[in-house]
Order: structure tokens, then sequence, then C-alpha cells
């Protein structure tokens, strides 16, 4: 089997650990304390359960096992209210999946967007966006002519419901590309 250095997790990094299951990586920050050695630090969620530990801590030169994480390529079709359906584009099957399981994606994705959609042993648990995402502005305020130079941000809601900071001269309208890994703004790709 595989395995990572506990200095090299990223968040969706997914591994075995301590014989517990099988877990994902929510958040992580590497700590470099005035005194003593660095440690990783993250929170991790099982991909069976949904339990989650938090601020556990890891030697960045621990070996981690890689668990065996299926990927597939789908299309969101639609959600009934209880569940998130998505696509096989090859096969047409649908799969179903509940708003926990979907939760940070929706930020970032609509219908007929493609996702990837990750399993264990055949059963999915959770659903990622592309790392790029283009998004129309739906509400913030309005554009400050000039203010291009300055890093004043403000607050602006995407066609998703998400609301994320952008620049100051930003309109509503307009169509942005989003990093989904950070959730930050990246450029304007046409305005509004």
């Amino acid at each position: 089997m595989a395995s990572m250095l506990a200095g090299d997790i990223r968040k969706g990094s997914t591994f075995e650990y301590n014989g517990k299951g099988v877990y994902t990586v929510t958040d992580f920050q590497h700590v470099k304390p005035g005194k003593g050695a660095a440690f990783v630090r993250a929170t991790l969620k099982n991909v069976v359960t949904g339990q989650v530990l938090t601020d556990m801590t890891f030697n960045p030169s621990a070996k981690l096992e890689l668990a065996e994480v299926e990927t597939k390529k789908m299309t969101y079709s639609y959600n009934d209210g209880d569940f998130y359906y998505f696509m096989d584009p090859d096969t047409f099957d649908m799969i179903s999946l509940d708003h926990e399981q979907v939760e940070d994606a929706l930020k970032y994705i609509k219908e007929n967007d493609e996702v990837t959609v990750r399993s264990l042993n055949g059963k999915p648990f959770s659903v990622e966006p592309d790392n790029f995402v283009e998004l129309q502005i739906v509400e913030c305020e309005p554009g400050v002519r000039g203010n291009t130079a300055t890093n004043a941000m403000k607050n602006a809601v995407l066609e998703t419901g998400a609301t994320i900071k952008v620049p100051m001269f930003i309109d509503q309208g307009e169509i942005i590309r989003i990093d989904t890994r950070s959730g930050e703004y990246m450029s304007r790709v046409s305005k509004g």
C-alpha cells in the first residue's frame, strides 16, 4: 500500500488512521513553534461514519498509509430537497448523496456542472468541484471606479448562494473565476 509523509498532507488527502478507519483531511496547518519540533495539526473526517477528529497532531516525517480512493467524473443533475443526484456521463447511472456529503462543493457547483465523486470500496463519500470555476455575481455593493490599486475587498453573493470576498471594482452581474480549494477570487472573466 502506498504511503505519504504527514508533512505532505493537504485538504482532501485520504489515508488510514491508526486502524480506526479511513479519514480525509478537512483542514490542516503546518506549525513551527519557536521552541521544539515542527508539527502538522489537522482536522480529520471519517469517510464512512462522518466522525470528526479535531486538533490531531502529526510529526511531519511520520508515514501515513494512503487509502485506495476511487474518483469518477460525474455531472451534477439536480436536488430533490433531501438528496443531490449525480449522473455518470458514460453509463447514465445516477447516484444520490446527502447534504453533508456535498456541502463543501455546493458553494461552487450548479446543475449540469462536472464534478469529481470520490468513493471508497464503491461507496461514494464526497464531491469535489473543479479547482477553478467561473460563476456569476448575483448580489454585491456597486463597484467603485478607480478603486483598483487598493487591496480593499467587499462581500459578493454568487449564483450558487455562496458569499466570497471580491475587489471593490467588481460589479453585480459579472462572471468571476474562483479557486475552489481556497474559496478566493482569482480574476474577472467578463463584465455584466
